[in-house]
């Protein structure tokens, strides 16, 4: 086995171990800690695939930015020991079910999905003009969407944060 299958059998485990306990725990900023560690797995096998540009905004927008925010607000807000009340066995089972199903249904698609080689040249990856339209506002420019995320983002946080206080 070459070291590109274990790291991806490690990357794999840590994703799939860390996914179940970010949504099987009870507390909140170990589920944001768990959370962190799944993106920055999923940063690890896009450098396996040699989407370095992919894992640079996989590690800088999500794990990065989101979990911060996360983070943040849990700590702005004083519910750091916040523990989550155990689920009713109807939700478990629900949950259980749709989770099986959404598995079965992307196994399926996988399956049946005539995966063939292409017979194109790969791309060539210009890192100037990537960055060029990450600044550019204009025609298949990027700056605009970034900041209208940021302000998403900041309202999310500032309503968590005033609906969180309201309660104390």
């Amino acid at each position: 086995m070459e070291l590109n299958q274990v790291m991806f059998f490690l990357l794999s485990g840590l994703i799939l171990i860390f996914s179940v306990l970010s949504i099987t725990s009870r507390r909140i900023l170990r589920a944001a800690v768990y959370l962190l560690t799944v993106l920055l797995a999923t940063s690890g096998l896009y450098f396996l695939l040699n989407y370095e540009f992919m894992a640079a905004v996989q590690l800088t927008l999500y794990a990065g930015g989101i979990v911060v925010l996360i983070i943040f607000s849990i700590l702005l807000t004083s519910h750091i020991s916040h523990k989550f009340e155990q689920p009713a066995i109807a939700n478990v089972l629900v949950g259980g079910i749709t989770g099986l199903v959404g598995c079965g249904v992307a196994i399926w698609s996988i399956l049946e999905f005539p995966f063939t080689p292409t017979t194109q040249p790969a791309l060539d990856v210009n890192m100037q003009q990537i960055g060029m339209h990450l600044m550019n506002t204009g025609h298949l420019g990027y700056a605009l969407p970034f900041e209208v995320i940021s302000v998403l983002l900041l309202a999310a946080m500032i309503s968590a944060i005033i609906i969180a206080k309201k309660g104390n």
